[in-house]
């Protein structure tokens, strides 16, 4: 097949650091060509790739500030379309959120749309009204919208060689928070919880909402809790096996969370409020812990922390692995390929869950 994967712009393709997008799709754009299909990849001119590279923008907008968002997007989302349009794709693989949907009309190349999570709900019109020239993909159970045909639900996977397997976390056993800081991840009562169960606690990610860190996270560091910055490259796995369990204290319905599957493939368990998709990744007792408040959180640090690590790595590899990831999209693409119209293959069920 000629696939045509489009990735956001935000950041480079494989992002840095934090890039989560990104992330799935550089992961899709590499298993793809390994498995001989001819793959163009619509991303920013300094990304990394085995795919035949088309850019408009030499650097995602969260690093360069010098252009103007709206303008690159347009052409970026242009370009991909423009390539359907001349006959140079068999099938799109959208990254890009809802914006390319506007497209889709334009071309009668078949159009994949995975949907990475609602940022509002006033978005949803705009995936209702298209949904006839595309076919949806929900990352989990949890974020099929009631209102919207999917062609499958598929988790993300991620590559076990980039998470190196840790059977023993540092001696000191202090407890992680990974992820962005901002309420939403819930970082504040990562923190309150770590104490509360007599335990020193890293925190690491990138600032999202400097207000939250310098109001409410700053005041709470201190010997036993400190502040790492944003964790790249591979220090991604050195840092999440190191920890002895992955604090997740969310306050939102998340779509999914590849920290949590990073942190399992490095063997460290996740103790997670049972919101949104976190059932679908965390087997309770085996991988790490579902609570319902910072109470139950306090609690379950002293059993989590002593769960079999090589059980959530296995749990990992089994389910959350780049390998079945690419080989459910490449199914569902090819499925779609073969009979391209979305009201004939759509539907609310489920295409793959392991």
């Amino acid at each position: 097949m000629r696939i045509g994967l489009l990735s956001p712009i935000a950041w480079r393709t494989p992002p840095i650091g934090y890039g989560p997008w990104e992330s799935v799709v550089h992961t899709l754009a590499e298993g793809f060509v390994a498995a001989g299909h001819d793959v163009t990849l619509f991303a920013t001119a300094d990304s990394l790739t085995s795919a035949s590279l088309v850019s408009v923008v030499g650097a995602g907008y969260e690093t360069d500030r010098t252009y103007d968002v709206k303008v690159f997007e347009a052409m970026h989302i242009a370009r991909c379309f423009e390539h359907a349009a001349t006959g140079q794709l068999d099938i799109i693989s959208n990254h890009f959120d809802f914006l390319p949907l506007a497209f889709s009309r334009l071309v009668t190349t078949p159009v994949v749309t995975t949907i990475h999570g609602f940022s509002s709900p006033r978005i949803l019109p705009i995936f209702q009204e298209y949904a006839d020239s595309n076919h949806y993909v929900a990352i989990s159970e949890s974020d099929r919208h009631p209102d919207l045909p999917y062609a499958a639900v598929i988790h993300h996977g991620i590559d076990p060689i980039e998470f190196p397997f840790s059977a023993e976390p540092d001696i000191d056993g202090h407890l992680l928070f990974f992820g962005r800081i901002h309420p939403d991840k819930g970082t504040a009562e990562a923190i309150r919880a770590a104490r509360g169960a007599g335990r020193p606690i890293r925190i690491a990610g990138i600032i999202h909402d400097h207000d939250y860190f310098d109001q409410q996270i700053r005041p709470l560091l201190g010997a036993d809790a400190v502040y790492i910055g944003e964790i790249t490259g591979t220090d991604r796995g050195a840092t999440l096996g190191a920890a002895t369990a992955l604090l997740h204290p969310i306050a939102f319905d998340e779509p999914f969370g590849l920290s949590i599957v990073e942190a399992m493939m490095c063997g460290t368990p996740t103790i997670a409020y049972r919101r949104g998709s976190m059932p679908e990744i965390i087997d309770h007792g085996v991988n790490g812990a579902l609570v319902a408040d910072l109470t139950g959180m306090i609690d379950a640090i002293p059993l989590t922390v002593r769960l079999d690590r090589g059980a959530c790595r296995q749990h990992a590899e089994l389910h959350f692995s780049a390998a079945r990831m690419v080989r459910d999209y490449d199914t569902l693409l090819r499925r779609i390929v073969e009979q391209p119209d979305p009201t004939a293959t759509t539907s609310h069920h489920k295409h793959s869950l392991e």
